[in-house]
Order: structure tokens, then sequence, then C-alpha cells
């Protein structure tokens, strides 16, 4: 906990109605700026005293008018919607941001209740209460059920005290205050928002995409059910002459049909030399692909609400990434690069965005733990590592992207996926649907022969018998002559990288041996700047990837290391993924956090930073940001760090 203020724990209690105005039906932004939001009251009290006082309705604007808020920090479970409440309806913007809600995320997991009815539960508290209940639909309230209320409130706020002490305290020596600043940081995001959304661009989008829909259907005479339903889809490809492909379903394990457009499959009948049938696939996409113009409808509205509220989850992740929101309608960790929705993201006026985006973060990380010289050495140099890279993994000296594309793609799709020792059938059934957003790729004889693929090598794959198994099970629309090509030639670029990037390969194996010695007996083990310890690793940041239950069992004939409720599997590739991901992580927020101290940061994107500047300073502003994402951390020293920068008045517009 950050000692340099005083500290209020709060909670408000607000109109609501099950039937069509809660929490359940509209998002936080939505329910706070609706316009029949009323807050009932407000529960207040200060930390570490005995009791607690209920501000009713109508004295709340001057109660939080008469706190110097400059010098005063808040305390609440869920504190994005507490707090939004305050900056949007009472202009108040705490000192500092403290949420029980996010610190219970990051020590306890993501996928378990951390309700602060479930966290009472689990601390042994007094159970929270349930007089909110009788307030449903009421828009005033009798003197009897505003008492109850108010008490309800008082024990919530008693609850959230209590609950953030304990999660302190789980912590040696508290929890982390840079990851306190980070909370504070990202409900900041949401709850002090700046970000514009350009509603004619969104309404102009919106029509257009509306209108090539429907003349698409027009030109083709399929009515928009025909194509929304996979029974009537597949009658429509009957008509054609092509016979529907199917999958067998990972969730029910019986024939489904293979239209998702992740489906190898689909994605041939998409790019068919029929035009009919590739326009039938396409549209189908455009009446199945709701989540566009869903996402563009939804910020078309705030735009008439006001500015973009960010709904960023701390800890959304087990490695600690951020995720979107729960119920919030709204990811902005998936915005298309180039696509309108970046686009009608801007700057407010007069001022500018400045994005930087660390480059290639995982694999330097994974290169500096794993102690990979010669990947170091080419991050270092600042030359293509894609196809330095290749270079190295294929002996072909002065390899470039011009000279040899396919095989510095290979190299990155190497680069970026079998770092976590992802087998050759994973990745071959990945290149077909798309590797990493990449387009779909199947290899042929003619890059074996640049792979130099020998025939041995086409023998040897197949006397194993498990290898034409596992080949014959990956979904595909070639012949299986041609699948076996490209399988094999997917298999000599994992074999490849293997045996290029042997420190790699051995960092796998030691953290195979530290599943058992370390997570699973409880030996401390120190490595880099990572602990090992009984069912976790602390991070550079003092938190910790956890593993709960891990316990061994037997599937197939094989020994397997599974754990949490969900039975996760987890293995040394799977670890080393879990390690690279965490620390880049913490290499990512400690530039932010540097960043913060000079400019709010706004917005942040998966390994991208978004910061509002003015916009005369703009420049200058975006190279002492792209130095502060770049500074190599004292627990990483010598990680050569890099990143694009730009500054650009739209979203859209940057790098």
């Amino acid at each position: 906990m950050l000692d340099t203020h005083d500290i209020l724990v709060v909670d408000f209690e607000t109109r609501w109605d099950s039937k069509e105005y809660t929490l359940s039906k509209l998002t936080t932004e939505e329910y706070i700026r609706d316009e029949r939001f009323k807050a009932f009251g407000i529960g207040v009290k200060p930390f570490g005293e005995s009791k607690g006082v209920w501000i009713p309705h109508h004295k709340i604007a001057k109660f939080v008018s008469r706190i110097d808020w400059d010098h005063t920090a808040l305390l609440a479970h869920n504190a994005q919607f507490d707090v939004a409440i305050l900056s949007w309806h009472y202009g108040v913007k705490p000192a500092f941001i403290y949420d029980s809600l996010s610190m219970a995320r990051a020590l306890r997991g993501v996928e378990v209740g951390n309700s602060l009815a479930k966290l009472a539960q689990e601390y042994g508290l007094p159970a929270k209460g349930k007089a909110v209940h009788n307030t449903n639909g009421l828009v005033e309230l009798s003197p009897a059920i505003e008492q109850e209320l108010a008490d309800y409130c008082l024990h919530d706020v008693f609850l959230c005290e209590e609950i953030f002490k304990r999660l302190n305290d789980e912590v040696p020596g508290g929890y982390p205050k840079d990851e306190l600043r980070l909370i504070d940081m990202t409900l900041r995001m949401f709850t002090e928002p700046v970000l514009e959304l350009d509603s004619e661009l969104l309404k102009d989008a919106i029509h257009a995409e509306k209108i090539h829909r429907e003349d698409l259907l027009e030109q083709l005479g399929i009515e928009e059910t025909a194509l929304a339903s996979n029974d009537k889809f597949a009658a429509v490809l009957t008509t054609l002459g092509v016979v529907p492909p199917t999958k067998i379903s990972k969730t029910t394990g019986k024939s489904a049909y293979a239209f998702a457009k992740s489906d190898a499959m689909f994605q041939f009948l998409l790019n068919s030399s029929d035009e009919r049938v590739s326009a039938v696939c396409e549209a189908r996409l455009k009446v199945k692909s709701t989540l566009e113009r869903t996402r563009a409808q939804r910020f078309y509205d705030i735009s008439g609400r006001g500015t973009l509220p960010v709904p960023l989850n701390y800890y959304g992740a087990h490695t600690g990434r951020w995720a979107a929101s729960k119920g919030s309608s709204l990811n902005l960790q998936n915005l298309k690069r180039k696509s309108f929705l970046r686009n009608a993201i801007c700057a407010p006026a007069g001022q500018s965005l400045v994005v930087c985006d660390l480059s290639q973060i995982e694999p330097r990380v994974l290169a500096h733990i794993a102690g990979y010289k010669t990947l170091l050495n080419i991050f270092s140099s600042g030359q293509d590592a894609y196809a330095a890279f290749g270079s190295q993994m294929f002996g072909i000296l002065g390899l470039t992207k011009e000279s040899h594309p396919d095989l510095r793609q290979s190299a990155k799709s190497a680069l970026l996926g079998a770092g976590y020792g992802m087998g050759w059938a994973s990745f071959a059934a990945q290149l077909l649907t798309g590797f990493l957003g990449a387009p779909p790729v199947r290899y042929n004889k003619s890059f074996a022969e640049k792979l130099n693929v020998k025939a041995i090598d086409v023998r040897d794959f197949l006397s194993w018998e498990k290898n034409i198994e596992t080949l014959l099970a990956i979904p595909h629309t070639c012949t299986e002559k041609q699948l076996l090509i490209h399988a094999v030639c997917a298999k000599k670029i994992i074999d490849v990288y293997r045996a290029t990037a042997q420190p790699v390969v051995d960092f796998w194996g030691l953290c195979n041996e530290l599943i058992e010695y370390s997570l699973y007996r409880g030996k401390p083990y120190k490595y880099s700047c990572l602990t090992f310890d009984k069912e976790s690793i602390i991070l550079p940041s003092g938190l910790a990837l956890r593993y709960p239950n891990l316990r061994q069992v037997v599937e197939e004939g094989r020994k397997q290391w599974i754990y949490g409720d969900r039975n996760k599997r987890l293995y040394g590739g799977k670890l080393v993924e879990n390690i690279v991901q965490g620390v880049a992580r913490c290499v990512m927020t400690d530039g932010m956090l540097r960043i913060q101290e000079r400019y709010p940061v706004k917005l942040t994107v998966h390994d991208e930073v978004v910061v509002v500047v003015p916009e005369d300073k703009a420049e200058e502003a975006m190279r002492w940001i792209h130095a502060q994402m770049i500074t190599d951390p004292s627990y990483m020293s010598g990680i050569p760090l890099a990143a694009d920068s730009d500054c650009a008045l739209r979203y859209g517009d940057a790098k």
C-alpha cells in the first residue's frame, strides 16, 4: 500500500431494474451514462477507522465537494464502477485508486470467483447482505428501505477494507507498489476518458457495410436467413455442387459443419476458382461476422454519450496481460490494423496520439532468458530479425525479404511460434488457416526443394505410424499427397528451428524438470529473474504465475501434468510460454509506468501503448516515450529492446 494519501473506502448504491435497467443488460458505461441513472447513496469510511457513514442522494454532491481529492485516495471493490460515477457525475478525480477486485484477480486467478461475497466467504468474514434486492425497480426509497440499504452498503465497505488488508498481506512485503500503480493507471483509462470517436465516419462505415452486404445478397439471389443457418448454408453449397465440409467438434466429439473462418476447408471454398462458391462464402462471412458491425454500432452509440472509456481488466489473463472488462461488450485488444474502427478513434482538439509498440518482445525475452546469444546478437544488430534468423536456420548467406520471401516468412513463423515447443502437426494445421494472422499457406513441392527436403525425409516421416494418423487428422481440402508434402515441410521447419535454437530447447528441458522439482515438490530454484517454488513462479514484478492443485495423471498411457479445476495441461514448452509472456508483460509495464509519470497512458493494446500529448509537442514526446519503452530493465540487463513509434491525430493513421 502506498503511504502518500489518506484513503477513503467507498461503495455506491444505485437505482436498478431487473427488467430493463441493470448491469446484466447494459455495459458499465451505458448504465452510468444513462438518463435513468441515480445514486441512492454512497457508503464512506476512512481507512482504518471503525465506522463509516451513509451519504444519501441529495447530499452526495456537497459531501464530495468538501474532500481534498488531490491528497485523498479511494478504495473500492470493482472501483471501475464507483470511480466512474464519481468522475462522470460529480467531477471527482481521486489522487490514487485502489481496487480490491483487481488485486484479487492477480493473487487468486482470473478463473475463480472474486466477487465481494465470494471473497468474504473465502476469508471467513461475515456474509455479504441481500438488502439491495429490495430496491429493484424503485426510483425513490422509503425511510425504512433506505436504512436497510445504508446498513447493507456500509457492511460492503467494511468487507472491502478487510479483504484489501488480507490481499495486501498475502504478498511478502505487501502488494507490489508498481502493480498498484498499474491498477490505478488501468482504471483511469476508463474513468477519465479523453479519446474521441468520429461519429460521422462510424455512421458512414455502418451504412456502407450494410449496403455492401445487401448488394452481395441481391447479386446472389439469396436471403440472409439462408446464410445465417448452418443447415440452410449447407443446402446452398449443395446446389452449387459443393459437398459441405465437416469436422469433428472438439467440444462434443461429433461431426459438425466446418464453416468457421479458421477452418481450412472453409478457407479453401472462400478462395475457390468458382466465383459463385467464393461469393457465397464471402456473403456467409458478411452475415455471420457480426462482431465488426456490432462493435461499430457500439462505438457510434458511445460517441453520442461522450468520450471513449477504455474497459480493461488489470491482470485479465493468467500471465498478467490485460483483457477486455467482462460485460463491456467492447474488446479493444483485437482491433484490426487499418480498420475503420481504429481510424474512428481520435485525439482531442489540439492534442495528438503517440503510439509506441514493442517489437518482437516475446522472442527477445525468450532469447535473453534462455541465453540464446546468437539470436540476441541478431536483435542487437538492428537488422531484419526474421531474415537474419532465416539465414541461420536455412544456411543461406544474405537471405532477405526480397530474395527469399517464403523462407523469411517460415523463419518468422518459427521464431514467433516454435519457441514454445509447438509440434509439426499444430504448425502445419495453423499454417493452413493462417498462422498468427498471416494468410493461409500450404507448402508445395517447389517449396520443399527450397527447404532441401529429400526423399529420405518423406520415408522417415511415413515410417512412424503415429505420424500418418496425425497427418490425416489435420483438416484439409487438398489431396493426401499434397498434405503429406505440406506436413513434411512443416516438420522440417520445426526440426531445423530446434537444431538452430538449441539454448531454447535446453530451456524447455529445464522447465520440464522444474515442474516436478519445484512446482510440484516445492523445492525453490532461482533462474535468471525468476524464482520457482511450490505451484508458483515469482516474476520480476513480485507477483507470480500460479499452478494450483498441480498433479500428475496418466492419459493415453502417458504421464501428464495438469493443474487447476479445469485440468489444464502443463509441460516444458507451455511453461516457457507462460514465463515469456509474464516477463514480457513486466518489461512492457515498466516502460508504461515510466511514461505515466509524465504523460497519462490512455490505451494499451497487447505490446502497444497510446498516449495523448499536446499536438505541438508530439514529435518531442514521441522520442521520449520511445526511449522509455526500450530501456532495458535491471532484471534483464542487456536485452536488446526495440519499438516502432509514431504520432497521429487518428489511431488508425499511426504506424
